[in-house]
């Protein structure tokens, strides 16, 4: 049976998941990368995308250890992607045209089925390297159906942005939830559990390590 799951998550210690200002300049808002340092020099990142790790940190070979093992877990068994529009680019309201094909390349990382969630309908497209982008209107409920039915058994992985973890968690919709608290503070922007009783909807923490980079934390449903 399929499994939402959640992995490499980052927050910062004051528990935002994003911050404020998201552009193409900032992609996950301003401050934002920072959450994600932990996860650009490993090997697992340059491995499943080559050209955008390249152009982030210069194509040095990538470590091995605790944080590239949580990394690499994130990939395995996976059959298909739910995502929010934040996460596929910095574009509000209906879709100007179809030029805007994500972040990530002629060749993005999923190699597998991805369900966008928007609220403005637009037609589905294939990139390099196996990855589909799909977009759905109908809601997280839907979304979750159309990826189970495209994953045949294997697990769906959720991405950001914040927003969109926030329904699917207060949903009790998550199986598995992967955070990554990065050393840094933003201040601001979007806050990740803030008026979520975790507790009450069944989770706990069944694993936990750090390195020098972060602090590990998995909640299990």
């Amino acid at each position: 049976m399929s499994r939402l799951r959640v992995h490499a998550f980052g927050i910062s210690i004051d528990g935002h998941g994003a911050g404020p200002g998201q552009d193409l300049a900032n992609p996950m808002g301003v401050g934002g990368m920072a959450l994600h340092q932990w996860v650009l020099g490993t090997k697992t990142f340059q491995r499943m995308s080559a050209d955008f790790a390249a152009s982030l940190i210069g194509g040095t070979v990538g470590r091995t250890g605790v944080d590239d093992d949580f990394a690499a877990r994130g990939f395995e068994n996976l059959g298909a992607w739910i995502m929010g529009r934040n996460m596929f680019g910095p574009q509000r309201g209906p879709w100007p045209d179809d030029g805007w094909q994500g972040w990530w390349g002629k060749n993005p990382p999923y190699h597998v089925p991805v369900f966008v969630l928007t609220h403005h309908a637009r037609e589905s497209f294939t990139m390099e390297g196996g990855t589909t982008f799909h977009f759905v209107t109908e809601g997280i409920h839907a979304a979750l159906e159309r990826a189970k039915e495209a994953a045949q058994g294997k697990d769906i992985r959720l991405g950001g942005g914040v927003a969109t973890v926030r329904q699917y968690l207060t949903a009790g919709l998550i199986d598995e939830l992967h955070l990554v608290i990065s050393p840094v503070l933003l201040g601001r922007g979007e806050h990740l559990l803030a008026g979520i009783d975790t507790v009450s909807l069944g989770y706990r923490c069944t694993e936990h390590a750090s390195t020098g980079h972060a602090t590990h934390v998995v909640l299990t449903k």
